[in-house]
């Protein structure tokens, strides 16, 4: 497949205009072809203006034919899967086995919502049937459903070139729900995200899909980007990235003439709490579970687990030596890009010179340009309490392990924290039970609770909830990962009174297309 090095406006190719900018191979920080032309202000209204044209059309195709157009998609990824995964690892050093899992999980996010829509009962169709011959007033015949909600502005992830970007789960979940999508792909990975785009683009034309139904632009933040979320044909921002830049896409949103909803995922510390009957059991193995979860993909994870509470005791003493014993023995690790290793010096270098911390391993040998060795930070919940410092993310392989001296003092430390994504709970059922003030708190703080386990691994289904409290994310009643993620880009219309026949299918008396429907208070897949 040529890379061309230009945006997709519809079914064409942005004109070159301006410098290029190239994508980097993180291990060798060599530059690699072609260069990369940002895209205009043309060319974003021009993506708009198609997308909002698109809409007309797209946003009433049937189920079946958004489905057909979404499982293309997955065929033609599939089909490129070995091109696309050596580009990928050239522009962000991650190991191919772990790309492989990525195409199929990519792939897999994009069936699961063919399905779902074909399924019909996520647009939670409602009937209230009419009585013209109550007292004292007629009762109105009442219908309602969900409806897509118009053009998508989709912000691709550094972490994940595939599951989180171009044909990711905001994608899919915007493409399902009926809404067209504009893309701005990661800098980090240009060359992968220009594949994948080139296959959506192959992917519509062969769909008979309106030109604009999907757009890509390259291009900064500020320049692009914004513009994106500032157009008042947008009507939707998905976002996985840093605090900050989700913040100026809230806040230009919220600026505008008519607002738009912002989903952004913005990063999460995910504590850990460690019960005391938990470590009695097994210090070693749940040491042992934690230094895997920290470490996985250089701890480039979401959900990375950067904060860990346990009371002090012998078994928290072994626990403690475990993983200093683990973390010291791991080697340095190539990162995304440079600019996140550099971020992830700074964040350690910031712990290291808080007072009443010490930092008690720092991975081992010399970690070179663009490594990242793994570190671990210890101090006591009086300086962590006091410190909101220690609150903050650092993106990489490390985490912070707060020393409490009772139960009520991880209490404390829980009521103080911000929301999260994850917050995981290892304990015996006895711990469990003692600790139910605990977990009713965690419930408030993270979107998902996990127990005896580890957060890093993010199940692609119905019940996930990949979302949390602000700042994990801009709205935490929202998911950006599993089938619930489509509400984020439709909204409920009633149509009071209306004659049969002008009713969309599902919502008619005979129910055509056979879909679960909450009829008079009653669910019903019948007419």
């Amino acid at each position: 497949m040529k890379l061309e090095g230009l945006s997709f406006v519809g079914f064409s190719r942005a004109k070159p205009a301006g410098k290029t900018v190239s994508a980097i191979n993180p291990a060798t920080g060599a530059a690699l072809e072609p260069g990369y032309f940002w895209a205009t202000a043309d060319d974003v209204e021009r993506a708009v203006q198609l997308a909002a044209n698109a809409f007309q059309e797209y946003g009433r195709w049937p189920a079946k034919r958004r489905a057909a157009f979404l499982r293309r998609i997955a065929e033609l990824i599939e089909a490129n899967a070995t091109a696309i995964q050596e580009r990928a690892n050239q522009e962000t050093a991650l190991p191919l086995a772990r790309l492989q899992g990525e195409t199929a999980r990519t792939c897999g996010q994009l069936r699961l919502f063919a399905s779902l829509i074909e399924e019909g009962w996520w647009l939670d169709a409602r009937i209230d049937r009419g009585d013209p011959n109550r007292k004292p007033l007629p009762k109105p015949d009442l219908r309602s459903m969900l409806v897509p909600l118009g053009p998508v502005a989709v912000f691709s992830s550094s972490n994940f070139p595939l599951a989180f970007s171009v044909a990711g789960g905001d994608t899919a979940s915007a493409l399902a729900a009926g809404c067209p999508v504009i893309v701005k792909p990661h800098q980090g990975h240009l060359g992968t995200s220009e594949m994948v785009a080139t296959l959506i683009q192959q992917a519509a034309r062969e769909a008979n899909a309106p030109e604009g139904v999907f757009s890509m632009l390259y291009g900064a933040g500020r320049e692009v980007g914004i513009a994106l979320v500032k157009h008042p044909l947008i009507k939707a921002v998905g976002f996985t990235g840093s605090r900050a830049g989700g913040r100026a896409l809230m806040d230009a949103a919220a600026a505008r003439p008519e607002p738009i909803p912002v989903y952004a995922e913005m990063g999460s510390i995910n504590p850990v709490f460690i019960l005391p009957g938990a470590l009695q059991q097994d210090a070693e193995a749940i040491a042992n579970g934690l230094h895997a979860s920290v470490t996985l993909g250089v701890g480039q994870f979401c959900t990375n687990p950067g904060l860990v509470f346990v009371e002090r005791s012998a078994d928290a003493d072994a626990f403690l030596q475990k993983l200093q014993s683990l973390i010291s023995s791991t080697p340095p690790g190539t990162m995304l890009t440079a600019d996140l290793c550099a971020s992830y010096r700074s964040g350690l270098e910031k712990f290291a010179r808080i007072p009443g911390v010490r930092c008690s391993t720092a991975g081992n040998g010399d970690p070179g340009a663009g490594k990242a060795s793994a570190a671990l930070f210890v101090t006591d919940v009086k300086t962590f309490l006091a410190t909101p410092d220690l609150m903050e993310e650092v993106f990489g392989p490390s985490t912070l392990v707060v020393q409490c001296e009772s139960r009520a003092d991880m209490l404390k430390a829980a009521e103080k924290l911000e929301g999260q994504l994850t917050a995981t709970v290892h304990g015996t059922p006895q711990d469990l039970d003692a600790s139910s003030g605990l977990l009713a708190v965690l419930t408030t703080k993270a979107g998902r609770l996990v127990c005896n386990g580890f957060p890093t691994g993010v199940e692609v289904c119905h019940a996930m909830t990949h979302g949390g409290p602000y700042p994990a994310t801009s709205d935490g009643r929202s998911t950006s990962v599993g089938t619930r993620a489509i509400e984020r880009f439709a909204r409920p219309v009633c149509y009071q009174n209306f004659p049969d026949a002008a009713l969309p299918d599902e919502l008619k008396e005979s129910n055509p297309l056979g879909i679960w429907r909450l009829v008079d208070g009653k669910l019903t897949n019948k007419s």
